[in-house]
């Protein structure tokens, strides 16, 4: 364990997207031959990459942050899983671990927006602003952009947005109205515009008629680099559903250790197929709302040691209930209801002869010296895929003093189920959703 916290470096501090894309012909995708694909960089958004990187707080403050992100996030999806259709959107515009850089509309203007796998809507601020929060970056006039064109109140794109969501301009155009848990907000009118994505070593890539949000209300927790949202959710007005047909439904992300100075890769179509020694599959389950990505956890082993994930509340001891844990890049550490989370800690605990230590800040449960030597095997058993997780998969240093657990409870009456990013480090992982599967393969995502 020593040797993973010596090399712990303050670059690569957890997580938002920037989009730098290696592109084969995209003009390909879009004609339909339904397997284009392409690759995009993941950088975390406390990087020192980050347009919003902040030199002054240090490596351990970031990961406080990203842990009170992940509780707050945990938070907004458990409303939604309480009532989804009174829920505008589940998730704090800050609990998502990533940002990217897109351009909208002719001639493109560019915009770095919050990339999330928790939400759908795409969106951004655009003039004339209402009421807007200040970003750096300059806002999008869709009056300036040859491309634009607002969507009527009366098309099936606008019902997309659901009732509670949506209403009619007096001239016919589809308003939407999106709150979050935080109290941020954004509120305008649904649009078709081309996207551009930018390219280090290839030109742009233009993607035509896409739906967005034209954002001419806007507040809340934003910062001044973050003009908006890209939704990679499950729903139909994610980037990923409205790229469905052209990626072949495929889209996979492997991100490296938080040690690592190199970027972690999302992956599109043709780029985004997981194949080859060591990869296994989970199907992907569907729930309401669609936006998560759900599947199902059978039970963990420690060392000889397995424990059940049981339904809490089914007559059948052996009972699993089916898609009981979310898969969310956007969340830093893994949730796991009480009852289970405290078999699992006892089992690690037993597992580690060394003596635990009580974490000041009082965010996790079991701790040791930052000196400890810890040599764990822990798997996560889902429906036909059992995932081996490696150290930096279960434990992290929370300063110089720590290292703790990566996994805690979720206290609750939910019992929410999240497997975070930190767990998902160091492997591909590749979603099929034309298949309904997950795929999972250790990989060495620094050489990606």
């Amino acid at each position: 364990m020593a040797s993973y916290i010596s090399s712990c470096s303050p670059l690569t501090a957890l997580a938002i997207v920037f989009f730098s894309i290696y592109l084969s012909t995209f003009s390909q995708v879009e004609a339909g031959h339904g397997n284009g694909g392409f690759s995009v960089d993941f950088i975390h958004r406390d990087s020192m990459l980050s347009p919003s990187y902040n030199p002054s707080v240090t490596h351990f403050e970031r990961l406080q942050n990203a842990f009170r992100r992940s509780v707050s996030r945990v938070n907004y999806f458990k409303q939604s899983l309480i009532s989804p259709s009174e829920i505008s959107t589940p998730v704090s515009p800050t609990g998502g671990a990533y940002l990217m850089e897109i351009s909208f509309g002719t001639p493109p203007v560019k915009a770095f927006a919050i990339a999330d796998t928790g939400s759908d809507l795409i969106w951004i601020q655009c003039k004339p602003c209402q009421s807007c929060y200040k970003q750096n970056a300059p806002l999008f006039d869709p009056s300036k952009s040859s491309t634009y064109q607002n969507v009527s109140c009366k098309s099936q794109q606008c019902d997309s947005l659901g009732v509670q969501r949506r209403a009619c301009s007096s001239e016919g155009s589809c308003r939407y109205s999106y709150s979050y848990g935080d109290q941020s907000f954004t509120n305008g009118y649904l649009a078709t515009e081309t996207f551009t994505l930018g390219s280090t070593t290839r030109k742009s890539v233009s993607i035509p008629k896409k739906l967005f949000g034209c954002g001419h209300k806007n507040g809340g927790t934003f910062n001044e680099e973050e003009g908006g949202l890209v939704g990679l959710g499950g729903g139909p007005l994610s980037l990923t559903s409205q790229l469905k047909s052209s990626i072949g439904a495929k889209f996979s992300y492997c991100l490296v250790p938080l040690f690592s100075n190199a970027t972690s890769k999302l992956n599109f179509g043709s780029d985004a197929v997981v194949s080859g020694n060591g990869v296994v599959s989970t199907p992907l389950v569907s729930k309401n709302p669609d936006t998560f990505y759900y599947v199902t956890l059978e039970g963990i082993s420690v060392g000889n040691k397995r424990l059940a994930y049981k339904k809490k509340y089914s007559r059948k001891a052996a009972a699993v209930d089916e898609g009981n844990i979310i898969l969310d890049s956007g969340t830093t550490l893994t949730f796991l209801p009480t009852d289970f989370y405290d078999g699992l800690e006892s089992e690690v605990k037993k597992s580690i002869n060394a003596e635990t230590v009580t974490d000041p800040e009082g965010q996790f449960s079991l701790c040791y010296s930052a000196n400890t030597d810890i040599n764990v095997s822990i798997i996560a058993h889902f429906t036909g895929a059992d995932v081996k997780l490696t150290t930096l998969n279960a434990f992290i240093q929370i300063s110089d003093e720590l290292v703790c657990f990566a996994f805690v409870p979720e206290r609750g009456d939910i019992g929410i189920a999240i497997f975070g990013n930190i767990a998902q480090m160091n492997f591909l992982v590749g979603h099929d959703l034309e298949a309904r599967k997950v795929y999972f393969k250790p990989t060495d995502c620094s050489k990606q």
